[in-house]
């Protein structure tokens, strides 16, 4: 039978690597803290997590079950689940409702972050989703370094696909990029990817070539194979901001020169929306940032909701202490 739990200081939507720094910050401060995961991490199809210092090659998912012991040393509790509704505010305290198949129906929280990622929306090359995070790749910085120095393809949907081939030139001298969708290019573009040997085909690409579990090549529309080991993709990286858009926080696009992107909610440095009481952090405040950004956005995150708790705990006491001297 479902219970209803309540009287949380906070609620945590989303146990990724910001989820669980703010639940580590929040519970080191003495505060009641649940975290509540569906568990569809955005980095499960990658094999390791780079450039977080001092976890440098750790899987994701052992990044993970580290963070949630240490969160849960310090008195911090999880539930397995996805959020249905958030209901209420700031002043009256937030109603949390699950979906079925939770532990329990409900838990109310005093303050609440959202830390829910993003969904990586993938060109629709047959092959791209299947390969995503394994040959298919988007950050040259989480990547790079295990592809260097072999064939990388880079799909153009975009303008930003020049910046991308650019990029991932550092890491191998054989790229090659594939205009399939993207506009064509300026003569200054063109001089900038010929003056770094930087190969352009035109034509949309059909589908990736895939042999004994392992992408070897990008097949063109007219059945050309031209040879790669990884792929460079741009996903639309949208916000899975849907709880926070109920509460009046919507999404918004997010640009690159001029380009849309994706979405992100709109947070203030310390992680706090336009809704008082509510913050963001990790993707889906700023999809660009990575797991080691992430967790230190939930530190701020986690911080700021601390001191704000603290402000509200002091004009209680002066209440209280009012009352009493009346």
């Amino acid at each position: 039978m479902k219970t209803h739990k309540v009287d949380f200081d906070v609620v945590v939507i989303g146990g990724g690597p910001a989820g669980l720094s703010a639940a580590l910050t929040l519970a080191r401060a003495r505060r009641s803290v649940l975290v509540i995961d569906a568990g569809e991490p955005r980095n499960a199809p990658a094999s390791h997590v780079h450039n977080y210092l001092g976890r440098e090659g750790i899987a994701p998912g052992e990044l993970l079950a580290v963070g949630r012991e240490e969160v849960a040393g310090y008195g911090g509790e999880f539930m397995a689940g996805r959020v249905g509704t958030v209901k209420g505010s700031a002043a009256d305290g937030f109603r949390v409702v699950l979906e079925e198949g939770a532990a329990v129906a409900e838990v109310t929280a005093s303050r609440l972050l959202v830390t829910t990622g993003l969904v990586d929306e993938l060109p629709p090359v047959p092959g791209v989703a299947e390969r995503f995070g394994r040959e298919v790749l988007h950050c040259p910085y989480c990547h790079g370094w295990e592809v260097r120095d072999t064939p990388i393809g880079v799909l153009a949907t975009g303008p930003l696909a020049v910046h991308q081939a650019q990029m991932w030139r550092q890491w191998s001298d054989d790229v090659t990029l594939f205009r399939h969708t993207a506009p064509d290019f300026d003569d200054e573009q063109y001089e900038q990817l010929a003056a770094r040997d930087i190969a352009v085909v035109d034509g949309e690409v059909a589908a990736l070539a895939v042999t004994d579990d392992r992408l070897t090549g990008v097949t063109l529309a007219g059945g050309r194979v031209i040879p790669v080991s990884a792929v460079v993709v741009a996903p639309l990286f949208t916000a899975r901001g849907g709880l926070l858009a109920d509460l009046g926080a919507a999404a918004v696009d997010r640009e690159m020169a001029g380009q849309v992107v994706g979405s992100h909610v709109p947070t203030d440095p310390a992680g706090a929306t336009s809704v008082p009481g509510v913050w963001a952090a990790g993707n889906v405040a700023d999809p660009t940032e990575t797991v080691i950004g992430s967790a230190v956005a939930g530190l701020r995150a986690g911080a700021a909701i601390n001191a704000d708790l603290t402000a509200e705990d002091t004009r209680r006491a002066v209440a209280a202490r009012r009352g009493d001297a009346a």
